[in-house]
C-alpha cells in the first residue's frame, strides 16, 4: 500500500512515515500544499494523509482540487482544530475521514486500515493464487501451508505483483509503486529483489510451478503455468 504525506510539520511528517514503514507501507512526503498536490496528481497513491493548514495550497482546496478531477484516493484529514466547523469543513470538501491533532498512531493506523477496507478500487486483504498464499493484516506469507519470511521491500513488491496477477509489469510500474518518490532506485535493485523473491517463493518449491515470469525486453509477471 503506498501513502502520500502531506504535513508542513517536518517533524510530524517524518515520525508518521517513519511509523508507516515500519508497518511495510510505501510513504512519500511533502511539506507543502503545492507540491503536495503535484505529487497527489500525478502519482498513484493507494491513501493521502492531509494537513488541513498548510503553507502554498491549503488541505481544503487539494481535496476539492483532485475531487474535480475524477482523482477518488481516499484522503485522511489532519488538523490541529478541534471545531465541529473544521471537522464539517475537511468533509464536505471531498475527505474521507478526519482526524484531529494530536493524535496516537495506534489509532491513526486504524483509520488507514478502515479506509483500507473500502478504497475506490477495493483490494483485498488477502491474496491466494493456486498454494501461494498473502495476508496483508498479518503481514504473512506461504507456499503450500509452509511460512515463508520476507523483508518488508520483498513483501511490498510480492504483493504488488499479486495485484497484478498475469499481467507484465514493467521495471518502471515496480518502482512507481514499490518504492518511494525519494528512493534512488536503479533497474538492476529491481532485479536484485525479483531474484530475492524467487529465492524464497519459487527455488525451494521443487514440485510447485515456477510463479515469477521474466518477460524478456518488458518485465515480470506472476502466472501459474
Amino acid at each position: 500500500m503506498k501513502i502520500l504525506i502531506i504535513e508542513d510539520e517536518k517533524k510530524i511528517a517524518d515520525s508518521i512515515k517513519q511509523g508507516l514503514i515500519q508497518e511495510a507501507f510505501v510513504v512519500d512526503t511533502a511539506y507543502d500544499g503545492n507540491d503536495g498536490y503535484d505529487l497527489a496528481y500525478s502519482e498513484k497513491y493507494d491513501l493521502i494523509i492531509l494537513d488541513l493548514m498548510l503553507p502554498g495550497m491549503d488541505g481544503t482546496k487539494i481535496c476539492e482540487n483532485l475531487r474535480k478531477v475524477g482523482n477518488h484516493t481516499p484522503i485522511l484529514m489532519l488538523t490541529a482544530k478541534t471545531q465541529t466547523s473544521d471537522k464539517i469543513k475537511g468533509l464536505n470538501c471531498g475527505a474521507d475521514d478526519y482526524l484531529a491533532k494530536p493524535f496516537d498512531f495506534e489509532e491513526l493506523l486504524a483509520r488507514i486500515m478502515a479506509l483500507r477496507r473500502r478504497p475506490v478500487e477495493i483490494k483485498p486483504t488477502k491474496y491466494i493464487y493456486h498454494d501461494l498464499v498473502l495476508d496483508t493484516n498479518n503481514i504473512e506469507v506461504s507456499r503450500n501451508g509452509i511460512k515463508i519470511d520476507l523483508s518488508k521491500k520483498e513483501f511490498t513488491l510480492l504483493e504488488y505483483l499479486l495485484r497484478n496477477k498475469g499481467h507484465v509489469v514493467t521495471k518502471e510500474n515496480i518502482m512507481q509503486n514499490v518504492w518511494d518518490f525519494e528512493s534512488d532506485v536503479l533497474p538492476n535493485t529491481i532485479e536484485v529483489y525479483i531474484r530475492y523473491l524467487r529465492n524464497k517463493i519459487d527455488r525451494p518449491f521443487k514440485k510447485s510451478k515456477q510463479l515469477i515470469k521474466t518477460i524478456r525486453g518488458y518485465g515480470y509477471k506472476i502466472e501459474y503455468k
